[in-house]
């Protein structure tokens, strides 16, 4: 990965946050946080 591209790739996933937090109540990261503990917990269940 190239510094352009992991730039371009922080700034669209801030933009995704801060769009979140302006007009939809800021969910994001609680949804995502949530979703990637289910995640580990499947995960775990097959390791």
């Amino acid at each position: 990965m190239t510094n352009t591209l992991a730039i371009a790739l922080g700034a669209l996933i801030l933009l995704a946050f801060l769009v979140d937090a302006l007009a939809f109540g800021g969910g994001l990261p609680l949804f995502i946080g949530l979703r990637l503990a289910n995640l580990i917990e499947y995960l775990a269940f097959w390791r």
